[in-house]
């Protein structure tokens, strides 16, 4: 609860910028009514999630300052869901406690959380180079949903409520050699039940012709690991590349996803379609290996966004007005042969006010045995309808 208070306090009153700001204060507001159906393994379950995040950025010449708070508020039924259930901010065994569990009573039908999301210093001298130390967005990714070659914190495929990337408690170094290109070097410490490890990896990125080109090395929790990605166009789609080879207890896994996407004109409105493919070394090829990557240090760590080692997404969203959108995902596993489908709206109610919608159903095998715990990784989530209203300020 202190820890609360102080954040509160950071947030609500922040340092004195020295030069004119129109805003110095900015925060986002989410509330999420949730209905979740039975499963076999779970009874039915309503919820309501609540969020409400503050930022501060002050800058004092080269010097500046990024500090986001978050609280997470939920009210539900009953504590366990076998459907969708939006968490807090997520966390990959950060180094700082910035954050913990306020609530002290009733913890079945009320968990109030909170976290600091942001908190560091930068420093940049001019053009040329960035200096940042403390809780911050790393963000290495290629492909927009399945992102195998991100070492920092992925977002979930299946989270439609998350609005801001998690922040890592990190170093980092980034310099600009010219205009298309640069280098970034990040250096992070974690605690998890795992232990203390430690993550240092270089990245660089410059273009040619049409394509943007990168690639990092470096050791990875402790791991000697590097990856190579791409992103261009081929005629009129786009095309995203990324790879990653890794060396873990004394073998070489590789890891990798390939999309496809673009955007059309049908019927004077913007169609974008989106697929992609994710080949994973880390994951599971059948059902009978599920429990063992539940209990791997990868999926303990966070690092792994899916289970299956064969997994397919395809999004398509219309606009059905400049207010209205329409939207699908169907991501697969094509292991297991299970699939979790996500149909939803999106509203613009102001410039500042958006209201979103759907429901999530997954598909495939729900008959358990000894050998297999978990018959496949979508066939037994709970369907799940919710509807979301967002406001920034």
């Amino acid at each position: 609860m202190r820890l609360a208070l102080v954040g509160a306090c950071l947030i609500a009153l922040g340092p004195v910028p020295a030069q004119a700001q129109s805003r110095w204060l900015t925060g986002y507001l989410q509330t999420v009514p949730l209905f979740t159906d039975a499963t076999p393994f779970t009874p039915s379950n309503a919820s309501n999630f609540n969020r409400i995040r503050l930022t501060i950025e002050p800058r004092w010449g080269p010097l500046s300052l990024e500090a986001s708070y978050e609280h997470v508020l939920t009210f539900r039924q009953r504590r366990l869901s076998g459907g969708l259930g939006p968490g807090g901010v997520p966390s990959g065994g950060e180094w700082f406690e910035l954050g913990g569990t306020i609530t002290r009573a009733d913890e079945e039908h009320v968990l109030w959380r909170h976290r600091f999301d942001r908190l560091n210093v930068r420093f940049s001298p001019g053009q040329a180079m960035d200096l940042s130390v403390g809780r911050q967005a790393v963000s290495w990714g290629t492909t927009l949903f399945l992102t195998p070659a991100d070492p920092f914190l992925p977002f979930s495929p299946s989270d439609p409520f998350r609005q801001f990337r998690g922040g890592i408690d990190a170093g980092r170094m980034r310099l600009y050699p010219g205009p298309l290109s640069s280098l970034d070097l990040v250096v992070r410490p974690t605690k998890t039940a795992l232990g203390e490890e430690m993550t240092a990896l270089l990245r660089g990125l410059t273009t040619w012709k049409n394509w943007e080109l990168s690639g990092w090395g470096g050791t990875l929790y402790g791991d000697r690991a590097g990856a190579l990605a791409a992103a261009g166009g081929l005629g009129v789609w786009a095309v995203r590349v990324e790879a990653v080879m890794r060396e873990i207890r004394g073998r070489v896994v590789g890891r990798g996803s390939i999309g496809l996407d673009r955007l059309l004109q049908v019927g004077g409105r913007d169609l974008f379609v989106l697929l992609e493919y994710q080949r994973d070394g880390l994951a599971a090829a059948s059902p009978e290996e599920y429990l063992g990557i539940l209990q791997s240090p990868e999926f303990l760590r966070g690092e792994l966004q899916v289970l299956g080692r064969d997994e397919a997404v395809l999004q398509v969203s219309y606009q059905l007005h400049p207010l209205w959108n329409v939207a699908a995902l169907w991501l697969v596993n094509l292991n297991d042969r299970s699939a979790l489908m996500a149909p939803s709206f999106g509203y613009s109610a102001s410039d500042n006010v958006s209201l979103a919608g759907g429901v999530y159903f997954g598909v495939g095998e729900t008959a358990t045995t000894l050998e297999r715990p978990l018959p496949s990784e979508y066939g037994l989530s709970g369907t799940t309808g919710y509807a979301s209203i967002s406001w920034f300020f």
